[in-house]
C-alpha cells in the first residue's frame, strides 16, 4: 500500500469513553486511548511515509483485490469484507462495547476485532502497532500464553486473542480456517474465553444501539442518513463529564498544504450547542443533560464570568498549541499540532452559546432537573459579561489569529443572550429580571442594526462598519434576530450566495486570513444556506442543493470539515459534528411530515 494514499474514506467506532477511524482495508488509522484528546495509540493517519505501518492496526489480506464495508443497520459496529484475486474471502467486524451492565453502563476503553473467513481459506497478516508519544516511540511489549501487554509511560493495554501469538508478533501469514477474535483493552484478564466474550459483547452493543435509535424521533425522509448524523454525534460525546468534542482527529489540513491544520480533539461551547439542539430535535435528551452538566460546571466556575470558546473534555483549560515533530502529516502535510490556540482566543459569541444552551433546562419538561432561579442568576452573570463585550473585537467565530474585529456575529450572539434570559426570566414568573434583558436585548440589537447593516450592499456585513461578508449571517433568522420575512434576511442571503457560492457549495468568507485565501467550502456554510433558502420559502432550490451535498458524504454517509468545490474531496476534520448536525438540521426542515407520507 502506497502511505500518501490516506484519505477520509473512513468508518468511525467508538462507544462514547473513545474512537478509532478504520479505513476500507479494515486498518485503524487513528484511536486516541483512553480518551479523546489523549495521545494517539494508532496515528498512521497522520504518519504518511514514515515508518509503513506503524501506529496501525491491519488485517491484511494476501493478493487483496476488492472490500465493501458498511455499518450493521442502526448502529456503529463497522463491517468490512475483503476479496483476494483467488475467489477467498474474510469479513471483519469491529466495535466498541456499550450497554447497560450492573445497572451501568459498560464502556471499556476496548476495541473487539471480530474475523470470520466466508469462503476459500484466505491468507491473513495482523500487524499491531502501537506508537508512543505522538508516534515518537514504541510501546514495550510482553507475552503471556493467550495475550500481548504493550506498556507505554501512559497506558498499558492487553491484546488477548485465540488467535497466534507468535503471528502477531511476528507479523508471519496465516491462513484462516475459523473465525478469530481480537479484544485490546484493559490490562486485565477477561473472564471467559475471549470468543464468547466478543460474540456476547457484540450482541450487547447491537442491542444497546437499535434501542437507542429507536427513541429518535426522524423525519420521513432522509431516515437512514439522519440515523447515522445522530450515532456519529452520539459517538463524539464524552459521556463521563458531557463534553463533546469537535472531531476525532488533529491536523487533517482544511485544503492541501494550507497550514490550516488545527487540533480539535476538544469541547467548543458554540459547537457543543449545535449538537446538543440537533439531538434535541430529535428527542433525545441524556446526551444534552450531560453536555448541560458540563456547560454548567464550567459557567459556575468561570473567572469573573468570562468564558473561554474551548475547553479539554474534563472541562480544564490547558490547550497550549505545540508542533509534533515525529509525525509528518497527512499526506505529509504538516505541522501536526496538539492544543488549539483558539483556548487563549476572546470569542464573544460564546456566552450565547451558553445561555443558548443551557435555556433548554428551563423549558424543557422532559429532564429531570429543571431550571430554578439560582441557575438563572449564573446565566445572568454571563448576560452581564455579553452585554460588557458585545461592541467589542475579538477573533469572531471563524478565530482569526490576528484579525480582531466587532464581528457582528458575535454581537448578534451576545443579543441572543439576553433576549434568551429576558424569555427565561418570564418563564420563571421574574418581571422585573425580564424587563431589564429585554431592554438590554433591544439596546444591541438597535446597535447592531446601526453598525452592521450596509444599505448600499443591501446586507448586514460581517464586522461594524466593514463591507465582507461571512456565512455566520446566515444564521440572524436561525436566531431570531431578524424574521424570515424581513426584507433585510433576503437580502443578505442574496449578498452572501453571489459572494461566497461557489457550485453547489458555500465558503465561509473570501477575503484573505492569516493564512491566505480559503480554498475549500466549510460543509457546515451550505447547511446553513439550505435552511436559510428554506426559510424563504425557496424550498426546491432548498431540496436540490441538499441532494447534491449529501453524495459528497463518505460511502458511510460521513462528513468532514470541508469540501473541495472542484473535486468534492473530503478535506479537515473528521467526522465534523458541525457538518454532521447540518445534515439533521436540514433533513427536518425539507423532509415532507410523516402524515402526507403514505
Amino acid at each position: 500500500m502506497n502511505h500518501y494514499d490516506n484519505n477520509l474514506d473512513l468508518g468511525l467506532i467508538g462507544n462514547c469513553s473513545y474512537g478509532a477511524l478504520i479505513d476500507r482495508s479494515a486498518r485503524i488509522v487513528w484511536s486516541c486511548m483512553p480518551q479523546f484528546d489523549s495521545n494517539p495509540v494508532f496515528c498512521s493517519l497522520l504518519n504518511s511515509g514514515k515508518g509503513g505501518d506503524d501506529g496501525s492496526f491491519g488485517i491484511e489480506l494476501h493478493d487483496v483485490v476488492e472490500s465493501e464495508q458498511g455499518y450493521i443497520h442502526n448502529t456503529p459496529v463497522l463491517v468490512t469484507v475483503m476479496h483476494d484475486s483467488h475467489g477467498n474471502s474474510v469479513e471483519v467486524t469491529d466495535f466498541a462495547p456499550r450497554f447497560q451492565q450492573h445497572g451501568r453502563m459498560f464502556r471499556p476503553t476496548m476495541l473487539i476485532r471480530r474475523i470470520k473467513p466466508l469462503s476459500g481459506s484466505p491468507r491473513l497478516t495482523i500487524r499491531l502497532r502501537p506508537m508512543c508519544d505522538y508516534g515518537a516511540s514504541r510501546p514495550e511489549i510482553t507475552r503471556g500464553s493467550n495475550h500481548i501487554r504493550y506498556v507505554s509511560p501512559d497506558w498499558v493495554l492487553r491484546l488477548t486473542t485465540d488467535c497466534s501469538i507468535a503471528a502477531i508478533l511476528d507479523e508471519t501469514q496465516f491462513v484462516l480456517n475459523d473465525g478469530i477474535t481480537l479484544v485490546l483493552g484493559p490490562d486485565e484478564t477477561l473472564p471467559e474465553a475471549v470468543t464468547p466474550v466478543g460474540h456476547r459483547f457484540m450482541e450487547n452493543t447491537l442491542e444497546y444501539w437499535r434501542n437507542w435509535v429507536r427513541t429518535l424521533a426522524i423525519p420521513f425522509e432522509w431516515q437512514r442518513q439522519v440515523i447515522r448524523s445522530a450515532i456519529t454525534l452520539k459517538l463524539n460525546s464524552y459521556e463521563d463529564t458531557g463534553a463533546i468534542i469537535a472531531a476525532m482527529t488533529t491536523s487533517i489540513p482544511e485544503s492541501p498544504d494550507s497550514g490550516r491544520n488545527w487540533d480539535y480533539r476538544y469541547c467548543w461551547l458554540r459547537d457543543g450547542y449545535f449538537v446538543i439542539n440537533a439531538l434535541n430535535r430529535l428527542g433525545t435528551t441524556v446526551t444534552m443533560e450531560r453536555f448541560l452538566r458540563y456547560l454548567i460546571n464550567i459557567s459556575a466556575g468561570s473567572d469573573g464570568n468570562h468564558l473561554w470558546p474551548v475547553y479539554r473534555i474534563n472541562g480544564n483549560r490547558n490547550l497550549d498549541e505545540t508542533m509534533v515533530e515525529h509525525l509528518r502529516g497527512y499526506r505529509g502535510m504538516g505541522p501536526v499540532r496538539v492544543g488549539n490556540q483558539a483556548g487563549e482566543q476572546i470569542q464573544n459569541d460564546v456566552y450565547g452559546a451558553a445561555i443558548l444552551a443551557t435555556a433548554h433546562v428551563f423549558f424543557d419538561e422532559r429532564l429531570v432537573r429543571p431550571g430554578d432561579e439560582a441557575l438563572f442568576k449564573i446565566m445572568e452573570g454571563l448576560g452581564n459579561r455579553a452585554v460588557e463585550v458585545f461592541d467589542q473585537p475579538d477573533a469572531g467565530p471563524w478565530e482569526y489569529r490576528a484579525n480582531a474585529r466587532v464581528h457582528t456575529y458575535s454581537s448578534a450572539m451576545c443579543w441572543v443572550a439576553c433576549d434568551r434570559l429576558a424569555r427565561i426570566a418570564a418563564r420563571l414568573g421574574l418581571d422585573q429580571r425580564q424587563g431589564y434583558w429585554r431592554r438590554q436585548a433591544d439596546k444591541i440589537h438597535r446597535h447592531i442594526v446601526d453598525q452592521a447593516w450596509n444599505s448600499k450592499m443591501n446586507s448586514f456585513v460581517d464586522s461594524f462598519g466593514g463591507t465582507g461578508l461571512d456565512a455566520s449571517l446566515l444564521l440572524l433568522h436561525e436566531f431570531d434576530f431578524l424574521e424570515a420575512d424581513d426584507p433585510r434576511f433576503a437580502g443578505t442571503v442574496e449578498a452572501i450566495e453571489k459572494n461566497l457560492r461557489q457550485g453547489d457549495l458555500l465558503f465561509r468568507y473570501r477575503g484573505e486570513d492569516d493564512f491566505g485565501k480559503p480554498e475549500n467550502a466549510f460543509t457546515v456554510c451550505t447547511f446553513w444556506y439550505i435552511d436559510a433558502l428554506t426559510s424563504l420559502g425557496r424550498v426546491e432550490e432548498a431540496r436540490e442543493l441538499f441532494l447534491h451535498l449529501l453524495e459528497c458524504c463518505n460511502h458511510l454517509g460521513l462528513l468532514s470539515e470541508d469540501i473541495d468545490p472542484v473535486t468534492r474531496e473530503l478535506w479537515g476534520n473528521f467526522p465534523q459534528t458541525y457538518s454532521m448536525v447540518g445534515i439533521i438540521n436540514s433533513a427536518l426542515r425539507l423532509s415532507k411530515p410523516w402524515s402526507e407520507a403514505f
